[in-house]
């Protein structure tokens, strides 16, 4: 079936109507599983993800993050770091989780678009992109797919602290010579099992330590004299994203 990003043919009808009689090939597709273990495609033709993640209100699972970034790095995509909801979060933690993807090199922006703060420098990061806005239920990305131009339903968090999902269906927003996909909450998402060696070169922080571990086959788990784990001791790797491979490498989703 075709979803949003797709290129197709059509036939238009005399009544205006439009059917689609052909898909091109996919550059790139991404897929969620249900709970079923069903994989249902989401978007396609995407080069840059555009990971969404609340500060506060749901609390933020970073897990989720590192996973989507894991899985540009994978699939060899452009990704993004937006951070939503600073005036529900402390101010120091907001900026401390902002550093620490900066620091590895993603681009990254706190954003409230309820009153725009941010929201021009996010237009110019997607211009001329064909991105895709992915992350948990309740993080924000129906308010940052409005703020931009798009039209689509603002849900709220339920009191269990998670988000109830208000969009059901990718929507596609054409933007200065590319598109934005709004897309279904995410929390079912899943790397599946990911070999040590690909994983560690999905968290680009760990790729230079991984050099100099003194296994070759190195997990970073437990081995001894594994330089990945002495740079997090360090303070060289952050321990969120550390703490991040050891799920996405143990408890493989």
């Amino acid at each position: 079936m075709p979803v949003p990003g797709d290129t197709v043919e059509v036939q238009l009808l005399e009544d205006g109507a439009a059917v689609v009689e052909r898909i091109e090939p996919r550059t790139f597709a991404l897929e969620r599983r249900s709970a079923g273990g069903r994989a249902k495609t989401m978007a396609a033709n995407v080069d840059l993800l555009v990971t969404v993640t609340a500060l506060a209100n749901p609390a933020p699972r970073f897990v989720t993050l590192d996973q989507l970034l894991a899985f540009a790095e994978l699939e060899g995509i452009g990704a993004a770091v937006i951070f939503t909801k600073p005036d529900l979060a402390d101010p120091s933690a907001a900026d401390a989780a902002a550093r620490v993807y900066r620091d590895i090199g993603y681009p990254t922006l706190v954003v409230n678009p309820k009153i725009g703060e941010k929201v021009p420098e996010l237009r110019d990061l997607i211009r001329g992109r064909r991105a895709l806005l992915a992350g948990n239920s309740g993080v924000g990305k129906s308010s940052i797919f409005r703020a931009l131009g798009g039209d689509t339903v603002v849900g709220d968090v339920s009191r269990h602290g998670l988000g109830r999902q208000t969009t059901t269906a990718g929507r596609l927003y054409r933007l200065e010579g590319g598109f934005l996909i709004d897309s279904p909450g995410i929390n079912e998402f899943g790397l599946g099992t990911v070999a040590s060696d690909a994983l560690s070169r999905a968290f680009p922080e760990l790729r230079d330590p991984t050099l100099r571990c003194r296994f070759t086959d190195c997990t970073h788990l437990r081995e001894p004299d594994c330089a990945v784990r002495a740079a997090v001791a360090e303070h060289r790797i952050a321990p969120t994203r550390y703490a991040s491979y050891r799920k996405i490498l143990l408890e493989p989703t």
